[in-house]
């Protein structure tokens, strides 16, 4: 059974006659006969009672007439919706970021998506490197931003990366308080001596920095410890104490004050992934170059991000 063989039948079952449905199909006469031979023989029931003159539905055919109509009209639905997807005025992306840029860099994503491709539905998710790159394998998500390229070589599938942006490490203070450098930037030693709020041990940026501190010798004054970007951000602005963050999400704050770490300097690189295996649908791939062209925005802004290499 095809949709052929069913347009057929349900144009004859409309008009009946078969020359006059062959004219509405523009299909010869003998091959539209054909077609419905072959529906019956495949349903092993005789559709019409076919008398000079006139066509009618058997049992067979009354029982069938709604099913093909349901069929065409699904099958022109899905061509409906086929063509719009194809056309990115419908679809879905699913995005992981790590909570640090969707701080920062994802609302300024998702924005700019939504204006060029508001049929689209975007699904984000929020998880560390690591756990995006699991959702990546699984074929859970269909990009995502990592901050670590240790989380991507532990992939168990292979993975395609775009570097984006490198940013530095800085150090955020409440903007309603005392500067805490008069420098150009801040020396890791002077910050061991401020009061720190640390993130959750599982954020990968908790790692690099507890790693920069013990590699220099130092210990934190940590005076809150384990809450999410958004609270860390807040309570910097509250003068709560400072924290160590990417650069990003100091951006567009008034109520912080951010300053480069030095001795030693901290980076950390962006890069955008998805499954190596697995062509990124049109909408994907629409979403990834507005990813890559908001980064070259940031980028050209100048506060202390730089381009990957």
């Amino acid at each position: 059974m095809n949709l052929e063989q069913l347009r057929g039948f349900v144009e004859i079952a409309r008009l009946g006659n078969f020359t006059r449905a062959a004219e509405e199909l523009h299909l010869a006469q003998p091959s539209l006969s054909r077609q419905i031979s072959t529906l019956e023989r495949e349903l092993g029931s005789e559709l019409f009672h076919r008398a000079r003159g006139h066509i009618s539905l058997t049992a067979a055919g009354e029982v069938l007439l709604p099913y093909a109509r349901r069929m065409l009209a699904d099958a022109g639905s899905v061509r409906r919706e086929m063509a719009e997807i194809a056309g990115l005025r419908r679809g879905r992306v699913r995005l992981g970021a790590p909570p640090s840029l969707c701080a920062s860099i994802v609302p300024e994503v998702v924005g700019a998506f939504r204006a060029a491709h508001p049929g689209i539905e975007l699904e984000i998710t929020e998880r560390g490197s690591r756990g995006l790159v699991a959702a990546l394998a699984e074929g859970a998500l269909d990009l995502a931003l990592l901050a670590s390229s240790d989380a991507a070589a532990a992939s168990p599938v292979s993975l395609s990366r775009t570097p984006l942006l490198e940013e530095d490490l800085v150090v955020i203070s409440s903007a309603a308080q005392s500067p805490v450098s008069h420098g150009q930037a801040i020396a890791l030693a002077a910050v061991a001596d401020l009061p720190l709020i640390a993130f959750p041990r599982s954020y990968e940026l908790r790692a690099a920095t507890d790693a920069a501190f013990a590699g220099t010798g130092l210990v934190a004054e940590v005076v809150v410890e384990g809450p999410e970007m958004d609270t860390v951000l807040r309570f910097v602005e509250r003068g709560v104490g400072v924290a160590v963050v990417p650069a990003m999400v100091a951006l567009d704050r008034p109520g912080l004050r951010a300053v480069p770490l030095a001795s030693p300097k901290l980076t950390r690189t962006v890069s955008l992934a998805h499954r190596a295996d697995m062509a990124p649908t049109r909408a994907a791939a629409a979403l990834r170059d507005t990813i890559i062209a908001t980064a070259d925005a940031l980028v050209d802004s100048g506060d202390f991000v730089a381009k990957a290499v």
